[in-house]
């Protein structure tokens, strides 16, 4: 059984991705086999290692498939809405019941651990959601949004903390009304924000040079070829 028939290989590549999601996040990655990844898919062994190298690949490739993208999705959908607001909506997501597939992170996180394979594609990976969001920082600090003293990558650590983490302590652990971690997120997105002074600075500046800056921060803003915290 090699590439089904009338089958493109993108096609094929999507499939593969789509059966290791479901398994990983079922199963974990020790307990996954790729030869029952290719038999969900209907491709053969050979067909899917000519897609991908190792189970390692695959694994952090289905994470960047299918993993979550809350906060893309929000920024995706109304690219204009302030960068706080949309940290503060995806925070209160945070603490929900999630689906199997948000637990892809958690498996991969955790067979990093143990498998020098994976380490290596996850540090790519981490580093890639961590770029991602220090340009939506950056892109906030630009238009007056956030406090520009603030280190991008800081709080680009801090969200990943906060969504790495949810999916570990999940509500059926430990529950958490959600007027109470609303206020709570509340409260720290205001203290992202900068003080009336530094926002007066910003609005001062020099418009040639505050839309450049805006517009760089934009750009790194947009989201890498898939997946997002």
């Amino acid at each position: 059984m090699g590439r089904v028939a009338g089958v493109t290989s993108a096609e094929t590549r999507a499939r593969l991705l789509r059966a290791a999601a479901d398994a990983f996040a079922a199963h974990g990655y020790d307990g996954t086999r790729v030869a029952d990844i290719a038999a969900a898919a209907g491709v053969s062994n050979s067909a899917l290692y000519a897609h991908f190298g190792s189970k390692a690949e695959l694994l952090v490739a289905s994470l960047r498939a299918h993993g979550g993208r809350v906060l893309a999705d929000l920024l995706a959908a109304d690219p204009e809405r302030p960068v706080a607001d949309l940290l503060l909506q995806a925070g209160r997501g945070l603490p929900r019941h999630r689906d199997d597939r948000s637990y892809l992170a958690v498996e991969a996180l955790v067979a990093a651990r143990r498998d020098d394979g994976v380490a290596a594609p996850m540090r790519a990976y981490t580093s890639e959601r961590a770029g991602w969001l220090a340009g939506l920082v950056l892109a906030g600090q630009a238009g007056g949004d956030l406090d520009p003293s603030l280190s991008p990558d800081a709080l680009a650590h801090f969200c990943l903390l906060l969504a790495f983490g949810s999916s570990l302590l999940t509500a059926e652990l430990h529950a958490v009304d959600a007027a109470e971690w609303s206020a709570l997120l509340e409260r720290v997105v205001r203290a992202l924000a900068p003080t009336s002074t530094e926002r007066q600075e910003a609005q001062g500046t020099n418009g040639d040079t505050q839309e450049k800056e805006t517009e760089v921060a934009h750009g790194r803003a947009q989201e890498p070829d898939s997946g997002a915290p």
